[in-house]
């Protein structure tokens, strides 16, 4: 068995002086040499020639191309354009390559790499014919065969075929890959709309997203009615908890909402407490105040709040400008608890 010799280093003590260092010491070590490779040897030699090759080509058909171009346009742009023709298959090449493990995705870059090798040998083959050769013409156009062979033989020497089971589940791990892919893409997408829609809506001071103008005007009229009814109810009975007026209005068949009513209820029993208690002349409460009253109650929806507020203020109060208070105070109250 064959062996090199190579220099390691190590830490050791050394004492000088009466003093004790650590000092880095090399020393030989000898390893076995494994023997050539001759396989991957020699696939790169067939990858070098290819390569060769392959440059040739690409200056031939690069040259005849573009002399051919330039009958009707100016060298600077005919010859640049020229390299499309070869750079058209060895693009599919590259594909091919990228798709050695799935035949079936291998297949649309090989054919096509193969018309575009048509297309390149036969602009070579016309170019030798306008210049009175077609035999150079032709000769010229086989070493772009001769390259596009040769890297062919190395791509099915390298591209092993797989099991059918193996290939089936790779199909379905790259199937699953691509969806989570695709997924996240989306999602993306999506958090930026939301992104954009969140900052237009706090722009425009709203809490709910858009809401439709009609649907809006219908829930504050049923809000409205919720009131009216429980106001009807305790002028004729004064004194009923919540539960009891909505067991009258169930009786009468009058529709309702609950949380409604439960503010409404709340509202007419704050009303009589103040009116009761010594009150400030000329200091009528805010908005703001009757909205932090009904939270501090317990009442959390933006329908009932609003349905107090106009209670107390008057049915000329707008659903934005109680939106506007509540999301306020709701962020106030949440800094207050962190």
């Amino acid at each position: 068995m064959k062996t090199r010799t190579v220099t390691r280093y190590r830490e050791v003590p050394h004492t000088e002086v009466g003093e004790t260092r650590t000092i880095t010491e090399p020393y030989p070590v000898e390893i076995p040499v494994p023997p050539r490779d001759w396989d991957h040897i020699v696939l790169t030699g067939a990858t070098a020639v290819a390569i060769a090759f392959t440059g040739v080509s690409v200056a031939w058909s690069t040259v005849s191309a573009g002399a051919l171009l330039s009958l009707t346009a100016s060298p600077l742009v005919a010859y640049p354009a020229a390299g499309a023709y070869d750079a058209a298959w060895l693009t599919c090449m590259a594909l091919e390559w990228l798709s050695r493990y799935d035949p079936d995705r291998a297949r649309g870059p090989r054919i096509a790499g193969y018309v575009f090798l048509l297309i390149a040998m036969a602009v070579i083959c016309v170019h030798g014919a306008m210049a009175s050769d077609l035999i150079v013409g032709i000769a010229g156009s086989v070493i772009s065969a001769i390259a596009k062979i040769l890297w062919a033989l190395v791509l099915r020497h390298t591209a092993q075929p797989l099991p059918y089971r193996t290939q089936a589940l790779l199909n379905i791990l790259r199937g699953e890959a691509g969806a989570e892919l695709a997924l996240a893409a989306q999602r993306r997408q999506l958090i930026r709309v939301r992104g954009q829609h969140a900052a237009m809506i706090a722009a425009a001071q709203l809490a709910d997203p858009v809401p439709s103008v009609l649907a809006e005007q219908d829930t504050v009229g049923q809000a409205r009615d919720s009131v009216r009814a429980v106001q009807a109810v305790l002028s004729t009975v004064p004194g009923l908890s919540a539960d009891e007026v909505m067991e009258h209005l169930t009786r009468l068949g009058v529709p309702y909402d609950e949380d409604t009513v439960r503010a409404a209820v709340d509202a007419e029993r704050d009303s009589k407490d103040s009116s009761s208690a010594p009150t400030l002349r000329g200091v009528p409460p805010t908005i703001t105040d009757t909205i932090r009253q009904s939270m501090d109650n317990g009442i959390e929806d933006d329908t009932a709040i609003l349905a107090v507020v106009r209670t107390v203020h008057g049915q000329a109060v707008l659903p934005s400008t109680v939106t506007r208070i509540v999301n306020r105070e709701r962020a106030a109250r949440t800094r207050k608890g962190a």
